[in-house]
């Protein structure tokens, strides 16, 4: 029997059920149609494909970017966002402090930054993650701090899976809650994490919980997702990083409740308690100088080929293999700092 091997031809069409994934370039992800998408050739058959590790739902995806256009300010003059986050706000404080009792511990330096930090320098609140309502039943123990204007409100990452399972949720998360999607397992150079960078750039609040899903267990905090600390090194202006660890959420939205799902309802007669740290100190230029040199000392198989743009970083070009000293060194300041308020509040 004779075998004919057919070679691989590029502009070949594709077959409609190929399955894709998302290419972590930049250049491929400024596309909205099918160039930000890559088969993935099967071993089987040149025309059959095998998916991903983790195949992502381009309509999610579609979706989260179309709703862009609802998270501006000036959408229907901002009368959605206020509506929305006003009753929001008072959800929040109904449950902290109506249906619990919740103590917050220097809430001043938290209130100080978001109303009169100098101006064009961002902040970034990271914390735990306990629950899905942490944010914003943590910001409800704040008084005052819900009825700000809605444009000093914060900017918060949220699970594209979670909030943004439809169109309308899409939209109501996106308008009025300032969330932001983030495709978990999407890397940190996917599409939304660039409109995070342009709020820092505008000055902006965005909080974030870097450990990336929820922890129930009281143990300590687990190695951090190199989001949060792509952010910090990517901004132009190097944002306040203020942590802030919370307790007791996990008993008022447990995962485990009913038939080992979350209650329909948050819990209440708890006891909430909010402890705000100190702002992290960061010598960028320090970290990026020791993270080069950390780099050279590194390992690359030579045949490996770089998946991450080059960064500019305190005058310094960092290939792949330096961000990722640079993000660990910075995820672990950011660890350190949140262990040791998270042993603060057990004693509180």
């Amino acid at each position: 029997m004779r075998v004919h091997v057919i070679p691989h031809d590029p502009f070949r069409p594709i077959p409609q059920k190929t399955q894709f994934r998302k290419d972590p370039s930049r250049e491929a992800r400024k596309f909205a149609g099918l160039e930000n998408l890559v088969p993935i050739p099967s071993r089987d058959s040149p025309l059959r494909t095998r998916p991903a590790v983790r195949t992502l739902k381009l309509e999610a995806y579609t979706m989260g970017r179309i709703t862009e256009w609802a998270a501006r300010s000036d959408h229907l003059g901002g009368i959605p966002r206020k509506a929305v986050i006003t009753a929001v706000g008072a959800f929040a404080r109904a449950v902290a402090n109506l249906c619990n009792k919740t103590t917050v511990h220097n809430a001043d330096t938290l209130k100080t930054l978001v109303r009169s930090r100098p101006p064009g320098v961002p902040l970034i609140t990271v914390s735990n993650h306990m629950s899905t309502l942490d944010d914003p039943v943590m910001w409800g123990g704040f008084k005052g701090l819900l009825s700000l204007d809605p444009e000093l409100a914060r900017w918060v990452l949220a699970a594209e899976d979670i909030c943004f399972k439809n169109p309308v949720f899409s939209y109501i998360f996106r308008t009025a809650g300032k969330c932001i999607p983030i495709t978990r397992g999407g890397g940190i150079y996917q599409e939304h994490m660039s409109e995070a960078l342009d709020r820092l750039k505008d000055g902006s609040w965005l909080h974030t919980f870097p450990e990336g899903k929820v922890f129930q267990d009281d143990v300590p905090i687990r190695r951090l997702k190199w989001g949060t600390a792509s952010l910090i090194a990517r901004c132009p202006v190097t944002p306040i990083v203020l942590p802030i660890i919370h307790r007791g959420f996990d008993e008022m939205m447990p995962e485990k409740y009913l038939y080992g799902r979350r209650p329909p309802l948050p819990l209440w007669n708890r006891n909430l308690r909010v402890v705000v740290g100190e702002p992290i100190e960061f010598d960028v230029p320090m970290m990026v100088e020791t993270a080069v040199s950390a780099s050279r000392h590194v390992m690359v198989p030579p045949l490996q080929e770089a998946r991450w743009p080059v960064l500019s970083v305190a005058g310094k070009e960092l290939d792949e293999t330096a961000q990722k000293c640079l993000y660990t060194a910075l995820s672990e300041k950011i660890q350190s700092s949140l262990e040791t308020l998270r042993l603060l509040a057990k004693r509180l």
